[in-house]
């Protein structure tokens, strides 16, 4: 059972490995919705996410036999780092089994607190099935990232360092990938309020949970398709789903563009890098129908690979019009280059990329294509751009960016 008396314990033995990550006020958030944004960094944990608390209680309540067993689990990243560390810290052996699409900075960290990594399957869900096998071959001890009340029980003491930083909460976001977190946030926050909403976030590309919340039972997707790796899972936990039908209020699903914008928003607004699954709960504020409550995102983690961010913030700039391109038509003609830049200098663009095709047409003298990428302020001086270019009769179109 899920107790009260059981989260105060963990609250306290996972002060052994936690940080304390104090809420954010979070005024540019606060504006845009309404209502009083926090934010709950776990990203700012010592392994980068929250999964320590719910590793290192599970492993904390194990007999000395069944941890010199050797440990075992299977994760996308974030429980991975959490296991190996705590594993390290009580001098047992550890093996994690990743998706094979695990981004590299989560396999090397993983590997850094001295735990075996073994790849395999494309998605968490094959990964968990290997690991399931090894356990029986070699007889480690499984460590389930989600469907295990203990586990849930630690992730759950983030509910209990809320309510201390703000005792009159009245919503709180948090991701769903198999529903650990969920569980534990939602029955610890039901125990200490039980008017408060605990409102649950998925991908749309891998709503396991809203499915098997729809449908009263535990659904299994049959795949999933979403940049919020950590939270990619196509059947939530048996386990854990009764406690989650109870005490969790309503399910969000956001789509990966919104995560790409929700990046570009924290990293200038709050200079914080969270990865995709942890910023479901920021893409999920602007969902909110309500005013002026007090509001709390749990930002869950922050492993994050560069190739990925360098991606993520190309996307973001593109999708908020301050990066596109402009294909317009001009004669062949010497100095009509120099007229084009000179309109767009007046509008104060500035020119990223440049595409001559002087074969887009049989006449060249009538016409060549110039294709040029540019940076603007945003979608008003997107609209500046185009409009002068139009004026100026070179009958630009937007096309695809491809920087």
């Amino acid at each position: 059972m899920l107790t009260l008396e059981k989260f105060e314990e963990a609250s306290e033995v996972v002060k052994e490995v936690t940080l304390d990550t104090e809420l954010i006020y979070s005024n540019y958030f606060s504006e845009r919705t309404g209502n009083k944004v926090y934010l709950k960094p776990e990203n700012m944990q010592f392994t980068g996410a929250y999964k320590l608390r719910g590793a290192y209680y599970k492993i904390s309540t194990l007999t000395e036999e069944e941890r010199e067993k050797g440990l075992i689990t299977a994760s996308a990243g974030n429980h991975a780092q959490g296991v190996a560390y705590a594993a390290k810290c009580f001098g047992v052996k550890a093996t994690i089994v990743m998706p094979t699409t695990t981004p590299l900075i989560k396999v090397n960290r993983t590997k850094s607190y001295g735990a075996e990594v073994v790849l395999s399957g494309d998605v968490y869900d094959e990964a968990c099935q290997m690991a399931y096998e090894l356990a029986e071959e070699k007889g480690y001890t499984f460590i389930h990232p989600f469907d295990d009340l203990a586990v849930a029980t630690g992730q759950g003491t983030i509910a209990m360092e809320i309510f201390k930083d703000l005792p009159l909460v009245e919503y709180i976001l948090v991701p769903i990938g198999g529903g650990g977190l969920a569980t534990g946030v939602s029955t610890l926050a039901k125990l200490l309020n039980p008017k408060i909403q605990v409102i649950g976030v998925e991908p749309a590309g891998a709503n396991c949970m809203q499915k098997s919340f729809e449908a009263g039972k535990v659904v299994t997707l049959p795949g999933v398709n979403t940049i919020a790796d950590g939270t990619a899972v196509k059947t939530p936990g048996e386990v854990i789903f009764p406690y989650i039908q109870k005490n969790l209020d309503q399910i969000i699903t956001v789509e990966d563009d919104e995560l790409i914008v929700a990046f570009l928003d924290m990293v200038e607004n709050h200079k914080m890098i969270v990865e995709n699954s942890g910023l479901l709960t920021v893409a999920a504020l602007q969902h909110l129908n309500v005013k002026n409550k007090r509001v709390v995102s749990i930002l869950s983690g922050g492993n994050m690979d560069v190739i990925t961010m360098s991606s993520v913030v190309q996307q973001g700039l593109i999708f908020r019009d301050r990066i596109f391109t402009v294909s317009v038509l001009l004669p062949d003609k010497p100095g009509e280059l120099c007229k084009v830049a000179d309109t767009i200098a007046r509008e104060q663009g500035n020119v990223i990329k440049l595409e001559h095709n002087q074969f887009v047409t049989t006449n060249r003298n009538a016409a060549v294509e110039l294709r040029i990428t540019l940076e603007a302020f945003g979608t008003e001086h997107k609209r500046q751009i185009m409009d002068a270019l139009e004026k100026g009769n070179y009958k630009p179109k937007l096309v695809r960016t491809n920087l």
